[in-house]
């Protein structure tokens, strides 16, 4: 400060009036030392910027309620720095304990591989479809029954109006048949297919 810079008191009492300019200067004076005394309580530059950015605007709201007691604001504004400090310490632990309450998110499965699959399973089942309807009737309803729902050879026999034997004759004959057919028309059936539940 040279001998033609007013005193501190003095810009204060100027920037409690409203001049920006006389707030501006002692803000050119004394940021760099609330910038470092910032750094010193946090250990992190972008923080002790933010807390510096913090303590300025404080003591710009409050300059008109406040008398400087010493010729230097530095005092206060390093009391306010500290202040802002111990609030951003306490609202961030808040925030990691809030943090710590919330309930971890759940990877969410990738929709693709099975949405491929189905597309898969719907053409290889069409293709298999297109075999099956080459098949007679009888030979179809006995594979449909016994081996795609499962039904038992004597409640297919019921169902059917004939005895199991024929049931059990001609889904044998359905595999048979539709075997070759497959294997003439390469697909890849899913073995559940073919196979009795």
């Amino acid at each position: 400060m040279t001998t033609d810079d007013p005193p501190d008191n003095d810009l204060w009492d100027r920037a409690a009036a409203g001049s920006g300019a006389a707030f501006g200067m002692l803000f050119d004076r004394h940021a760099k030392a609330v910038y470092n005394h910032c750094f010193r309580l946090t250990a992190s530059w972008s923080a002790a910027e933010d807390l510096t950015q913090t303590t300025f605007l404080q003591a710009w709201r409050r300059r008109a309620a406040v008398r400087l007691e010493h010729d230097s604001a530095l005092p206060w504004l390093l009391a306010v720095a500290t202040n802002v400090t111990r609030n951003h310490r306490r609202g961030l632990g808040r925030r990691v304990r809030l943090a710590g309450r919330v309930p971890a998110e759940h990877a969410v499965a990738d929709h693709a591989d099975d949405v491929a699959s189905r597309v898969d399973d719907e053409r290889r089942m069409a293709e298999v479809l297109a075999a099956v309807r080459r098949l007679p009737r009888a030979q179809q309803e006995a594979l449909a029954l016994c081996i795609w729902s499962g039904v038992s050879y004597s409640d297919a026999a019921a169902v059917l109006g004939i005895a199991e034997s024929s049931v059990r004759a001609r889904v044998s004959k359905a595999r048979d048949r539709l075997s070759r057919l497959l294997a003439a028309a390469p697909v890849t059936v899913p073995v559940n297919v073919l196979e009795q539940s």
